[in-house]
């Protein structure tokens, strides 16, 4: 499961996190004791939950999925995470290198 920091002014709201998924991952969304769960493109399974002021996120990929596929899939899931945490996928990055250092 990976965890992602909100930037500072970004709701934590799981029903602005539904509609950013449902923007960018347009598949039917499973909603189940404040957790949502979808299956798209080269994701059989999508598990989004806020936890300790945290979007968690916990995925699980299509082995078999064609290239184009999975392509397209990686790019609207870093566009999702974007638009939901507010941080590009290098302050992302810069974000978990620092929470692993411990700095």
């Amino acid at each position: 499961m990976q965890e992602y920091a909100f930037k500072r002014g970004f709701s934590q709201d799981i029903s602005r996190i539904r509609e950013l998924l449902a923007k960018n991952l347009p598949a039917g969304i499973k909603e189940e004791n404040g957790k949502l769960e979808i299956n798209y493109g080269a994701l059989t399974r999508l598990v989004i939950e806020i936890k300790n002021k945290r979007l968690c996120v916990e995925t699980e990929a299509n082995k078999g999925a064609q290239d184009n596929v999975i392509m397209d899939t990686n790019k609207r899931f870093r566009v999702f995470l974007e638009e939901a945490t507010g941080y590009t996928a290098k302050e992302r990055l810069k974000k978990a290198k620092k929470d692993v250092q411990g700095d």
